[in-house]
């Protein structure tokens, strides 16, 4: 079997990698920053009409026809260029949500009692744990996504009045803290929903570009900064952050491509504690191997570090998909009790010796 990327699939990469160039370059990026992260409208509907949000759907529909390994390499281009706003709700609400496919609504997701993003500026809300709070006005509908509703209209703009701002790490995402929502027990129970394992896989595949950026921008930067006149990136030292870093990418982007094809709930729990990893660790080498520059505010690394560690407290977070993977390795039963391959039996627990 050939997991390599066909010649369609590289050219999609290629074609979303060159349109967010255009479209999203780093001044761009800064003017986001300076706007506290409020949403580019125009950029959202130039993301729609390139088929982003609606890549999944049938062609029948009005969409692309493809299907979730493409899907997670469009959401890698975003993580590399830092691209703003709740791209994996509007996604997963396309042909749910009316305009969301075009770009033309913007959707935000809330799920267990995490802070939902940008939900000041959202023309719709997933409720994706199925705990829509009781008792709103308006529409509230049930949808065909996995345990999802949708709150809209009315019933959106009393979700919103009941919410309340918070400070977010990130600078391009503002966060709203949602009262009465409690946190649901058991993570296997609590993400059982499709919905909530195929955001984990595009959030988990927005950490691998970030990971693959920071990695990229720390050679550069290795290579182009002197000190007792050569390359800091002839310095043993800074050679092993950097083959860390690349160390830490590539196991991250072959589970990630793999849980794509697979769809399987505990490959994309892996996928996405890999893929944290990667992210947050690699932002801060390449932090550190920028030095005192990399510390200011002019430098892009800590935009990188801090929507890491969003992400990273996003969907499927570190404690949950560890339990998931747990679990998934309970029911696979218990291993052998001896191993033809070393030639003797292993020793009972509890044993001396």
């Amino acid at each position: 079997m050939d997991f390599q990327l066909s010649d369609d699939q590289r050219a999609l990469r290629s074609g979303m990698r060159d349109l967010l160039g255009a479209v999203f370059d780093r001044d761009r990026l800064r003017a986001a920053v300076e706007r506290d992260g409020a949403l580019d409208r125009s950029l959202w509907r130039e993301l729609g009409a390139a088929g982003f949000f609606a890549l999944r759907l049938p062609e029948e529909a009005g969409g692309v026809g493809l299907g979730l390994p493409e899907a997670v390499l469009l959401f890698e281009e975003a993580g590399r260029a830092l691209l703003p706003g709740p791209l994996v709700a509007t996604h997963l609400a396309a042909g749910l949500v009316k305009g969301a496919a075009e770009g033309e609504a913007v959707v935000t997701a809330v799920a267990a009692d995490l802070p939902a993003a940008h939900l000041a500026e959202a023309d719709a809300v997933l409720v994706v744990d199925g705990q829509a709070p009781p008792g709103l006005p308006g529409d509230v509908l049930s949808g065909d996504v996995s345990g999802a509703e949708v709150l809209a209209g009315e019933a959106l703009r009393a979700f919103v009045a009941a919410a309340r701002p918070v400070r977010s790490v990130d600078p391009l995402t503002p966060l709203h803290r949602l009262a009465g929502r409690a946190v649901p027990t058991g993570a296997p129970q609590a993400y059982s929903g499709a919905l909530h394992y195929e955001a984990a896989l595009l959030t988990a595949a927005e950490q691998l570009g970030s990971a693959a950026r920071t990695t990229e921008a720390a050679v550069q930067h290795a290579g182009e900064r002197h000190q007792f006149g050569s390359p800091i990136g002839s310095f043993q030292a800074v050679k092993h952050l950097c083959a860390d870093m690349l160390a830490r990418t590539e196991p991250a982007r072959a589970a990630v491509y793999a849980a794509a094809v697979t769809g399987d709930p505990a490959e994309i729990a892996a996928a996405k504690l890999l893929a944290d990893e990667a992210a947050v660790r690699n932002a801060r080498d390449c932090l550190q191997i920028h030095g005192g520059m990399g510390f200011t505010w002019e430098a892009d690394v800590h935009l990188h570090l801090k929507r890491a560690w969003l992400r990273a407290a996003s969907w499927l977070t570190v404690a949950r998909a560890e339990e998931l993977l747990a679990a998934d390795l309970g029911a696979a039963g218990r291993l052998p009790r001896s191993s033809a391959a070393y030639g003797r039996p292993v020793p009972e627990a509890g044993g001396g010796g």
